[in-house]
């Protein structure tokens, strides 16, 4: 038995080595890979020596031969394939040991790097070795993954051959590989292209793995986990959980939502709640306690069974502030203060408890459409405030453009459609999801009781008729925001220079679906 040995993880190479050589395995290797098992004491035959050919063209030329690929790909039942292995020189190569260099990362840990250009880290002899070996499982056996040699030495040890369901799920594990492989390299081709300035590249290549076990998904019948791009991490990676129950699909897309508006601010402590992906209190205050205050007093009812994002470290004031408030199913923030976790522990054992870091940007979304995909680029505010266009006659002052800013940015990661009242750096009314702008107006309106009094109605689409105006300014707020577009833009600016409102146009749309 022959065992072929290329690898760039070296992780357990030479303790696979030293097991494959005591259960009688020949070693075959080149490059770094055999300097690291000759140093082991531990016998290997060199490519070069295998081949009759050495290494070339600064070593992309290695493995690239009949008798590595012949004796890979060889069908031991089909008596041609032994009769042109006998013909040629071959010998049968039956354990393929392969894993790539990670395309994108540090050339430096390459073996063979020789410039700066990343055309020059593209394997392509490892990538045919492993899908040569993966293609005929049926006989060979190949290893992607430090974490499976122990699995193929037990069977080696036991009866001196592997499993077919052992080659197989190898097998399939090989071609997740090389697929990771040459998605990375199509992603670095669209990130240097200067040919276009198109966004959405004309194909995309996901290779995503399994990176954490949900309770369950959507609802619990349902399974569900999270992924993340094949030999990535995101924030989501170094989230930890300090105390509660395991978490949920539910729990991960709306902690997420919390955790980007909860960002979405500048420097200023801030506290977003989310039920069902619709942010239900925000508030910006000086002090954090104040602000969780705010953010709850926002929806209290709503705001039972949320998920908390706070930017700040819980402090002994704000968990006070959280004690006497309703339970929420998460909270998140980037740390918690001497104590802070016992005393949530002791009045809310169920509660999630997550330590995360600031959340990272994303390119592209997509998102399931039947038989596909939709793309789109990621969220984002296109205009800044000091572009958006006074369209009325009095202008705002700093306190209403303030408040102004505050309820444009919630209303971008509000449900259409969307409207939002804010007073002081509080969301105190937000109208989310409904078929008609009135409604969600209405329902804005509601909820703020009164509250948003002196402050800022923003509305994620254009009013197309006065009357959206009229319900902003019996909503007592004094400043509307909005994209603007309708063909009955100058009535609207009428009537609230009627009513003797600021209105602002931003130029953009912040639909969310």
């Amino acid at each position: 038995m022959r065992a072929l040995l290329s690898v760039y993880d070296k992780s357990g190479i030479v303790d696979l080595a030293k097991a494959l050589h005591e259960v009688g395995v020949e070693l075959v290797s080149s490059g770094g890979t055999a300097a690291v098992i000759a140093a082991a004491d531990i016998p290997v035959l060199d490519v070069a020596e295998l081949t009759g050919s050495p290494a070339m063209l600064g070593h992309r030329v290695v493995t690239l031969h009949p008798k590595v690929h012949g004796g890979i790909l060889a069908d031991r039942s089909d008596p041609s394939h032994l009769a042109d292995m006998k013909k040629f020189g071959i010998d049968g190569i039956d354990i393929v040991v392969s894993n790539l260099y990670p395309f994108g990362a540090d050339p430096s840990g390459f073996d063979h790097a020789q410039s700066a250009s990343s055309e020059d880290l593209i394997d392509i002899g490892g990538p045919a070795m492993t899908r040569a070996a993966a293609k005929n499982h049926a006989s060979v056996t190949v290893l992607v993954d430090p974490d499976d040699y122990e699995l193929v030495l037990g069977e080696l040890r036991d009866s001196g051959t592997t499993t077919a369901a052992t080659r197989r799920s190898l097998a399939r594990k090989a071609f997740a590989h090389t697929a990771t492989y040459d998605a990375a390299i199509v992603t670095w081709f669209d990130q240097t292209d200067a040919t276009t300035d198109d966004p959405l590249p004309p194909t995309i290549h996901l290779s995503l793995e399994r990176a954490q076990d949900l309770r369950y998904g959507e609802n619990p019948h349902q399974q569900g986990a999270r992924y993340r791009v094949s030999g990535t991490s995101t924030w989501w990676d170094s989230v930890e959980q300090q105390a509660g129950m395991a978490l949920s699909y539910l729990n991960l897309f709306d902690a997420d939502a919390a955790w980007r508006l909860a960002h979405d601010y500048g420097d200023h402590p801030t506290v977003a709640i989310i039920k069902h992906a619709n942010p239900c209190g925000l508030a910006i205050d000086d002090d954090l306690a104040q602000a969780y205050a705010n953010a709850f007093a926002c929806d209290p009812r709503s705001a039972f069974g949320g998920i908390v994002a706070l930017n700040r470290i819980v402090d002994d004031a704000t968990v006070e502030a959280i004690e006497g408030a309703a339970q929420a199913d998460v909270i998140i923030a980037p740390g918690y203060g001497p104590g802070v976790v016992d005393r949530l522990i002791a009045k809310r054992k169920n509660t999630r408890l997550l330590v995360a870091k600031q959340p990272e940007s994303t390119a592209l979304s997509l998102r399931p459409l039947s038989g596909g995909y939709l793309v789109q680029e990621s969220h984002n505010f296109a205009s800044a405030p000091e572009t958006w266009k006074i369209v009325t006659d009095r202008k705002p002052t700093d306190a209403e453009m303030r408040d102004a800013e505050i309820a444009w940015r919630t209303c971008g990661h509000v449900i259409s459609n969307a409207i939002v009242l804010v007073k002081d750096g509080v969301a105190w009314g937000i109208g989310a999801g409904q078929q008609n702008r009135v409604e969600s107006g209405e329902i804005a309106a509601s909820k703020a009781a009164g509250r948003a009094a002196g402050g800022a109605c923003a509305s994620d689409a254009f009013y197309p008729f006065p009357d959206g105006i009229e319900a902003a300014a019996a909503a007592g707020v004094t400043v509307v925001v909005q994209p603007g577009g309708s063909v009955n833009d100058d009535k609207t600016i009428a009537k609230a220079n009627e009513l003797g409102l600021v209105m602002l146009f931003t130029g953009e749309r912040q639909f969310r679906h």
